[in-house]
């Protein structure tokens, strides 16, 4: 990605943690609880669209690759209902890893809000976990094509491992959001405005322990074995179609030692 597009993701992941680890920084109180799903819901609007026009200026996305984020939005919209969230096990998450493992960050970080947008809208899930959702999902495709390089064998472990802790992470930002507002302050696991970072941390983890690590280890399973048995076929075919949507950079032809440059274009060629 150009410095544009870089910037823009690194501003959307910005905000996007400031949306989860708030609780940590100021206190919960009426604006916490009632307007900051919507609040966070338009900023995340317009942080999408902030990403997809920065990779469109810099030549990262075209309107193939746009097409392609469309298909695959709805893919995954199509997918997350067979799974319905039971026991854990998530449907969508093996999509996020290996596109954004092909297509690239801003891909990754696009196709994570609006994969969630759409099954959303598709489910009826819509409400004020909606937004967190996105920016969860957003973080497991952005941070899939940030992933060291590898291939054949050690590309798909390592795509499995990634795809199984972000089953985890994904449980651990999206309880985040309610974790303020979901338990009696007299709980030995809840949150307690003005403690120390330190022992709000404790308590946290201990409260992600309690709630929900069971279910976010169906999730990790079910993303190890969904990119264990269809990562191989998947990467293919992404790649192939990253090729022909023009994902990757063109091919630039240099003369030979000793041989002259040819221009490019001449735009007044001899007569």
């Amino acid at each position: 990605m150009h410095a544009a597009a870089v910037a823009t993701v690194v501003l959307a992941a910005f905000i996007g943690l400031v949306a989860f680890f708030w609780p940590f920084v100021v206190a919960p109180g009426r604006f916490g609880s009632s307007y900051a799903p919507p609040l966070i819901f338009g900023v995340l609007l317009v942080l999408v669209l902030a990403v997809v026009l920065a990779q469109i200026a810099d030549g990262g996305i075209d309107a193939k690759a746009l097409a392609m984020l469309g298909v695959l939005s709805a893919v995954n919209a199509a997918l997350r209902p067979l799974g319905a969230g039971t026991a854990g096990i998530e449907t969508v998450f093996f999509v996020l890893v290996l596109a954004g493992r092909v297509f690239g960050p801003g891909f990754g970080f696009t196709l994570g809000c609006t994969s969630l947008f759409a099954s959303g809208l598709l489910t009826g899930g819509v409400g004020p976990w909606m937004p967190y959702q996105m920016f969860g999902c957003a973080f497991v495709g952005m941070l899939a094509g940030l992933l060291p390089r590898a291939r054949g064998k050690a590309e798909i472990l390592l795509l499995a491992a990634y795809g199984s802790a972000s089953g985890y992470l994904f449980g651990f930002l999206l309880n985040l959001s309610f974790w303020p507002f979901s338990l009696d302050p007299g709980s030995s696991i809840a949150y307690l405005p003005g403690l120390p970072f330190t022992e709000q941390w404790h308590r946290y983890l201990a409260f992600d322990a309690a709630t929900s690590l069971g279910w976010d280890t169906g999730r990790a399973v079910t993303n190890f074995a969904a990119v264990l048995v269809a990562g191989p076929a998947a990467l293919t075919t992404f790649r192939r179609a990253a090729r022909r949507a023009n994902f990757t950079a063109p091919v630039v032809f240099t003369p030979a030692a000793g041989q002259p440059a040819q221009p490019r274009n001449n735009p007044d060629p001899p007569r």
